[in-house]
């Protein structure tokens, strides 16, 4: 008996919350599911692209560490290439590289040919740089528009409750708590979404420049390199050492 005095005492003092989330949803109906849907999508894309271009870009830079170590090191060009990871950035661009070498020849005019290797050098970089830009402007389109998808659902929970008010002839706490709670959880909603968003977007498009540079220092050095026939290396690569000469024979005694 004294058991059930205090479940039932238990039960007054603690009143069932009918503002939370869930309820939310379920008060502003269709729209506040497609926005929290649409939101949700968008946050999860978001991650996504994230992740994977961190991974893909922390991969190249780690590939960057080997040009100098590996690949200038070695005694000509297809053998640095052959050091190299089968599906590096760097080594596209030193294989492009080399078959434009290959076809250079074919121009009659110098200047030609060394428009046409430098060209192919650009374009193989463009490639590279391309394929990490790729899914970043999807980071942008989601910082730059959530907050107004967020936005959308705020102005809905607004309208609702200006209709419970119109409908109930007071602005009592129990008739708007409902749908302006609804109408600040999509803005939050909105913001959350976007921030990560924006600062993803800058930091990765700030890795991809870093990564820029380095590739185009590379094609540079390259271009050089196949331009001289060998002669021009980057300053801190050390050239590969030449053979020693065999000691020569001792003079034959004298008679």
């Amino acid at each position: 008996m004294f058991i059930q005095m205090l479940a039932a005492a238990a039960t007054t003092a603690a009143p069932q919350n009918k503002f939370g989330f869930v309820e939310a949803l379920q008060a502003g109906g269709f729209i506040a599911y497609a926005t929290v849907t649409i939101l949700g999508i968008m946050s999860f894309g978001s991650f996504y692209i994230m992740f994977t271009k961190l991974f893909e870009q922390s991969k190249v830079l780690n590939q960057a560490k080997d040009i100098r170590a590996t690949f200038w090191r070695a005694a000509t060009l297809r053998e640095g290439v052959a050091k190299l990871e089968k599906n590096s950035a760097f080594r596209q661009v030193a294989e492009d590289g080399l078959a434009a070498e290959e076809q250079h020849g074919k121009m009659v005019d110098s200047m030609e040919a060394h428009d046409w290797l430098h060209g192919s050098l650009a374009r193989s970089e463009a490639a590279v740089n391309s394929k990490l830009a790729s899914g970043l402007p999807f980071l942008a389109t989601v910082g730059a528009t959530s907050p107004f998808v967020g936005l959308f659902g705020t102005v809905v929970g607004i309208y609702r409750a200006l209709i419970a008010i119109g409908l109930s002839g007071s602005a009592s706490i129990d008739k708007v708590a409902g749908p302006v709670g609804e109408a600040l959880i999509m803005t939050a909603l909105g913001l959350l979404v976007a921030v990560p968003a924006v600062l993803a977007y800058n930091w990765l498009q700030a890795r991809n420049k870093k990564i820029s540079e380095q590739l185009n220092s590379f094609s540079t050095d390259l271009l050089a390199n196949i331009n001289s026939k060998g002669a021009v290396r980057p300053a801190t690569a050390a050239a590969p050492a030449a053979a020693k000469p065999a000691a020569a024979a001792p003079a034959a005694a004298k008679k």
